[in-house]
């Protein structure tokens, strides 16, 4: 099966597939302490990067949807990532079964609406051409991704714990009138 993923571009930004000449800046962007904070905790060493990375190309075959790549225009690399994806956590089937959404930015990008105008672009695409409802997990310490989450309309589903952690997670059963 072979897809095509889609270019969304923004006002500020273009959102497109990952290309191999992407994985030096997505394995620099996961290896930085201050992207990781809330996600794993620890950097990422480029193998585990590489196994992400390879992870997305794929998700775009097998299910018609991944992340995107974030560039901001006349920037020569990516700024991060947006997009959807099945996590398959462990979390139960009212999570595990729906699509997940997830976003991570470089340190250079935050604070200037970046994350907002992605995560918005790749939301109004899914409502578009996948539908339906979508969930996602958030450290409940990323004050920044639980302001984002909401303004997106997701809503808290319960707290839990993941590789030991707390988490909260939220749904989106529609998109925010």
């Amino acid at each position: 099966m072979s897809r095509t993923i889609p270019t969304i571009n923004t006002h500020r930004l273009t959102l497109r597939g990952m290309r191999a000449e992407d994985f030096n800046r997505f394995a620099e962007i996961w290896a930085m302490p201050e992207v990781v904070r809330y996600i794993d905790g620890e950097p990422w060493p480029r193998g585990k990067a590489w196994d992400a990375f390879l992870k997305h190309a794929g998700h775009w075959q097998i299910t018609g949807f991944g992340q995107w790549a974030i560039l901001r225009h006349r920037a020569p690399d990516m700024s991060g990532q947006v997009g959807f994806f099945y996590g398959k956590r462990g979390l139960g089937p009212d999570f595990d079964d729906t699509p997940e959404a997830g976003w991570a930015l470089a340190p250079d990008a935050h604070g200037q609406g970046y994350a907002k105008e992605a995560v918005r672009a790749a939301h109004d695409w899914f409502d578009r051409v996948v539908t339906g409802r979508l969930v996602c997990m958030i450290d409940p310490r990323n004050e920044r991704a639980l302001r984002l989450a909401a303004a997106m309309g997701y809503t808290l589903m319960r707290e839990a714990r993941y590789q030991g952690n707390p988490v909260r997670l939220f749904e989106r059963k529609t998109p925010p009138q």
